[in-house]
C-alpha cells in the first residue's frame, strides 16, 4: 500500500510555489491531533488546483507518514532523504528533504510537550527479602517515590519491585552506561567551550 502512496507525491508540483509546500507540511503538523478541517481541506485543495476530493487523501496520507518518520523514528537530519525510494522525482526529494530538515527540531519539540514531562526519582530505598528462608534465593526489594510536577497539583507515585542477584547485575551494567553516556556529553560540551573560547 505504501509503495502506491508515493505515486501521489508529484501532486505537489501543481503548487508552484515552495512556501505552498511548506503551508501544507506546517498544517499537516498543526492538526495532527485533530486532523484537517474542511476550511483547510479547501485550502490545500485550491493550492494543488485539484478538481476531486479523493486525489487530496492518498497524498496527505504520504506526508502524515513521512512527517511521523522524521519526527518519531531515530531518524537523523542528514538521513531525512533516504525515507524517499528512487520512484519519488529527485527535486522533490531536494524540495521536501529541505522543508523536513527545516522544523524537524521544532516538530520534535512540540512532540516532547505532547508526551508532557516525565516524573522524576524523589527517594529511592530498599530492604532485603527471603533472608531466612531456607530454599529461596534473597532478594532485594527496591521502593522508589517518584514526583511528578508537571500537572497542575504534584503528584507522588510509588513503586516497589523486587531485584534478584542475576538482575541486579544487568540494572546496574545498564547504570554504569548511563554513568558514561553522561561523562562523554560532559567531556563533549567543555570541548565545545575551548573551541569557543580559542575562536574569539
Amino acid at each position: 500500500m505504501e509503495q502506491t502512496l508515493w505515486g501521489h507525491l508529484p501532486l505537489l508540483v501543481r503548487s508552484n510555489s515552495k512556501d505552498s509546500v511548506e503551508y501544507i507540511l506546517q498544517t499537516l503538523w498543526r492538526t495532527r491531533k485533530t486532523g484537517l478541517d474542511r476550511a483547510d481541506r479547501d485550502i490545500i485543495r485550491d493550492m494543488l488546483q485539484l478538481q476531486n476530493e479523493s486525489d487530496l487523501d492518498p497524498l496527505l496520507v504520504c506526508l502524515r507518514i513521512l512527517i511521523r518518520r522524521c519526527v518519531y523514528e531515530n531518524v537523523k537530519r542528514d538521513e531525512i532523504q533516504k525515507l524517499f525510494p528512487d520512484e519519488v522525482l529527485p527535486e522533490l526529494q531536494r524540495l521536501l528533504t529541505l522543508l523536513l530538515q527545516k522544523f524537524q527540531r521544532e516538530w520534535r519539540e512540540d512532540a516532547l510537550k505532547d508526551q508532557g514531562a516525565l516524573p522524576r526519582l524523589k527517594t529511592m530505598t530498599w530492604d532485603m527479602a527471603n533472608q531466612d528462608a531456607e530454599f529461596a534465593d534473597p532478594v532485594a526489594v527496591i521502593n522508589l517515590k517518584l514526583l511528578n510536577d508537571s500537572q497542575s497539583r504534584v503528584k507522588e507515585t510509588e513503586v516497589k519491585f523486587e531485584l534478584a542477584n542475576d538482575t541486579l547485575e544487568t540494572m546496574l551494567n545498564s547504570m554504569y552506561c548511563i554513568r558514561d553516556q553522561f561523562s562523554n556529553v560532559g567531556e563533549a560540551s567543555n570541548d565545545h567551550l575551548s573551541q569557543d573560547a580559542n575562536a574569539l
